[in-house]
């Protein structure tokens, strides 16, 4: 599946809000969200109107990996 191409930083921070993620803060323009669930992990997002592909995906697949599931599988979930 592929990744949408204009997601904004609050529309991701939203998205993985449905598995497990919550903003724990926000320094300028990068939020930090944290996930307890099954360990925990923290990634930081832009908080720009249009992230950019590449930092889409290594986010996408970040979570996929702490997760255990397939990138594929949280696009579906997420978008």
């Amino acid at each position: 599946m592929r990744i949408p191409r204009s997601v904004s930083g609050k529309q991701l921070a939203r998205a993985l809000e449905q598995v497990g993620y919550q903003i724990t803060r926000q320094t300028g323009s990068h939020m930090r969200l944290t996930c307890n669930e099954p360990n925990q992990h923290h990634i930081t997002i832009p908080n720009h109107d249009s992230i950019r592909i590449g930092t889409l995906s290594a986010i996408i697949s970040d979570v996929a990996n702490n997760l255990g599931i397939p990138k594929d599988e949280l696009i579906r979930k997420l978008f």
